[in-house]
């Protein structure tokens, strides 16, 4: 019980105001947009705060985790302390970080609301933003054909919700301009990969 005690020492309990979003997408992109609404989630963090991390890839960073309240319900599940060290205890549960289209999958065919079955363990800023990113797709399935519209209404969702709750996590609004440009530099790459023309999408993009 003394290792548990000192490993919750380190960490801070927040939630965060996670509304619904309209869908600005093309029709079709999703077959069942806002198919769970988003309420909240139930953020663990370091007492001092997230760190500013790194740069916005395509790649999800490490420094986050989805914790499970409880049953795994049969998505890929890994222990967690290891993932975000200080911020879980023994026992914990995560799903597997290679896993989000599993769950996003797995919680929409099991109409099982995100907020009733995980919390999130984060300790950086660009950890937040990619977490905040895949929460918006367990609240809405596609087929992820048309990967580009796909990831622009998480991408745009993503950032309101920083916006909505950058006083409690203390962002500051130039880390949140330097997080919004990395974001639209990367929406244009896949935008380009799909011979999509800006004129179609960029006026969406506003932070």
């Amino acid at each position: 019980m003394a290792g548990r005690g000192l490993l919750l020492l380190q960490a801070m309990r927040l939630t965060l105001s996670v509304p619904p979003t309209p869908n600005m997408v093309p029709e079709g992109v999703f077959d069942a947009h806002g198919w769970c609404a988003s309420k909240a989630l139930h953020v663990h963090l370091p007492d001092a705060g997230l760190s500013s991390g790194a740069d916005i890839t395509e790649n999800n960073p490490s420094g986050f985790a989805f914790v499970f309240h409880g049953p795994t319900h049969g998505l890929p599940a890994e222990p967690g302390e290891l993932h975000v060290p200080g911020l879980l205890t023994p026992g914990d549960m995560i799903l597997a970080p290679y896993a989000i289209d599993d769950a996003t999958d797995g919680l929409y065919a099991k109409r099982l609301a995100p907020s009733e079955v995980l919390s999130l363990a984060v300790t950086r800023f660009d950890a937040l933003y990619w977490a905040l990113h895949d929460w918006c797709h367990f609240h809405n399935h596609g087929p992820f054909e048309q990967r580009a519209w796909t990831e622009l209404q998480c991408d745009i969702t993503a950032l309101q919700w920083l916006r909505q709750n950058a006083r409690g996590i203390a962002l500051q609004e130039e880390q949140y301009a330097h997080i919004a440009r990395q974001v639209g530099a990367l929406c244009t790459k896949r935008f380009e990969a799909e011979n999509i023309p800006a004129t179609s999408w960029s006026e969406l993009l506003v932070w």
